[in-house]
């Protein structure tokens, strides 16, 4: 199946997410040592098709670059080097890490397991993947009104409240 996959690059690990085969949702995947992350691609590629790449590119509060980026710029070189036939895309990473602890929080995680770094890099990820997604193919699907199940309509919904 397509995936798309995400990825959160930093020097020591990154952060990996994916999307689902309609390229609609994206989900942590996983945090990996930075030094085995073509190894990974090319065992994940062994089961699943990776259609594209999406790298958060880390950018100061000025859109320029950071320091961080000649990191992630030697990064994209290597991928480009073993992956030459899958497109990469750059999303700006700007305050991922932050909704990443945002949702951590949200979604009721304990203040210990937050701690952990390697979840808050494959949250980024996810988020930087989902925001790439949303931005390039809508922030909503095109549904037909028509194409929806009677019993699942809003107009039906709200006649059975009353």
């Amino acid at each position: 199946m397509d995936r798309i996959i995400g990825i959160d690059f930093g020097r020591k690990r990154t952060g990996l997410a994916v999307s689902d085969p309609l390229g609609i949702f994206a989900s942590a995947l996983d945090t990996i040592p930075s030094a085995k992350i073509i190894e990974y691609f090319k065992n994940y590629a062994a089961t699943e098709r990776i259609v594209r790449f999406v790298v958060g590119y880390p950018r100061n509060m000025d859109g320029k670059p950071s320091e961080a980026a000649a990191d992630v710029d030697a990064f994209l070189h290597l991928l480009a080097k073993h992956f030459p036939d899958i497109p990469v895309e750059l999303e700006d990473e700007r305050f991922t890490s932050v909704l990443a602890h945002r949702a951590m929080i949200d979604g009721g995680m304990k203040a210990s397991d937050r701690r952990d770094k390697k979840s808050v890099d494959k949250i980024s990820a996810a988020i930087i993947l989902q925001s790439w997604m949303d931005r390039t193919s809508g922030s909503s699907m095109n549904v037909n009104p028509d194409a929806v199940p009677e019993s699942l309509s809003r107009k039906n919904a709200r006649t059975k409240r009353r």
